[in-house]
């Protein structure tokens, strides 16, 4: 539990990141994403999570 607490601060912490260096932009990338359609923004997250299944299997190995 102790290392999953760990992970999730880390991913808050690199999340957090863009927000606080440039609020500006990021402003407008939330107002582009909200006009995806839900297929693409699907299709993104599939993406998203086997790269990151990818990544943990690297980790572990």
């Amino acid at each position: 539990m102790k290392f999953f607490l760990c992970v999730l601060g880390m991913v808050m912490i690199v999340e957090g990141i863009p927000y606080v260096a440039f609020p500006e932009a990021m402003k407008q990338f939330l107002q582009k994403a909200l006009e995806l359609p839900d297929s693409t923004m699907r299709k993104l997250g599939i993406i998203l999570m086997l790269c990151g299944l990818f990544l943990v299997y690297i980790g572990k190995r």
